[in-house]
């Protein structure tokens, strides 16, 4: 007995000695769209900062910038985010990190983690990776993507939201992601589990009244428009995605209402940005 209790306390402490040796990191991973400047013009330098600021070193961090406009699995999208993943890695020296992904990113990341064999660099991004905050992914698609394929009279009014028909907003089409969360992905109803955790944060409404300060959170303008496509939604979404969207793969984190500030929804617009207090939930997480 004593032995056994020996070989636990060393086991205990070799855990602790490893946990304390892991050098932890986290990354920041856009949605549709081509970023050249996605700190500033995606995320915004103040969630960042302030996320990274949860680290052991806060320099440990990458805000990737790849053409989100392709297919999730071609070199544009895939490839480039396999290229900053691994420079990353490679470059501080990285043994654990959190992605952080919003929207559509949550689709790139989840084709790396579901196709270990298709890039050889996949099965060490695979390795380092801890678990996955995926922030309003797009998982099963949505209805305003078929919209702007179908281009009718509500295209127009979209294309600042998603952008145009590229090949992203096809792929995100309801129809077009079932096919692929049915033979290509993990994470869905009765598909293999992901390799690692991937946790959704669900924005369940809209708020753009002019008199709620909360509504100019991450541009009332903004705001204002994803309240206009909610009309075209289920009652629970934030705008661009409907919640059962956001819910389909991995597992439900939480629902914006049940961790935020005052109870406030997030927003499309708003779970990429510091807003309800948003950003101490990730910063307070990274080293989890």
């Amino acid at each position: 007995m004593q032995r056994l209790a020996c070989a636990g306390l060393l086991a205990l402490g070799l855990l602790g000695v490893n946990q304390a040796q892991a050098n932890r990191g986290v990354v920041f991973v856009h949605g549709t769209g081509h970023q050249t400047d996605a700190l500033n013009n995606y995320w915004e330098p103040a969630i960042v900062n302030t996320v990274r600021a949860g680290l052991p070193n806060s320099a440990n961090y990458a805000v990737i910038n790849c053409n989100f406009e392709a297919y999730m699995w071609t070199s544009e999208a895939a490839g480039c985010l396999a290229t900053q993943l691994t420079s990353f890695i490679n470059a501080r020296g990285i043994t654990s990190m959190t992605v952080i992904t919003h929207s559509n990113g949550g689709n790139v990341m989840r084709w790396i983690l579901s196709n270990p064999t298709w890039d050889s660099r996949y099965p060490n991004i695979i390795a380092k990776t801890r678990k996955v905050n995926a922030l309003a992914p797009s998982s099963a698609g949505t209805p305003l993507a078929d919209a702007v394929m179908n281009g009718n009279v509500f295209e127009q009014a979209l294309g600042w939201l998603l952008g145009y028909k590229s090949d992203a907003v096809r792929m995100q089409q309801v129809s077009w992601m079932a096919t692929y969360n049915a033979n290509n992905l993990y994470g869905t109803s009765g598909r293999p589990a992901l390799p690692k955790p991937f946790r959704a944060v669900v924005g369940t409404d809209v708020e753009s009244s002019p008199f709620d300060n909360d509504s100019y959170c991450g541009g009332y303008a903004s705001n204002v428009g994803l309240e206009a496509t909610q009309n075209w939604l289920a009652a629970c979404s934030d705008g661009f995605l409907n919640c059962t969207s956001q819910s389909a793969a991995g597992t439900v984190w939480f629902r914006d209402i049940n961790r935020t500030r005052d109870g406030e929804p997030l927003s499309h617009g708003q779970s990429r940005r510091n807003c309800f207090n948003l950003d101490t939930i990730l910063r307070a997480d990274v080293n989890l």
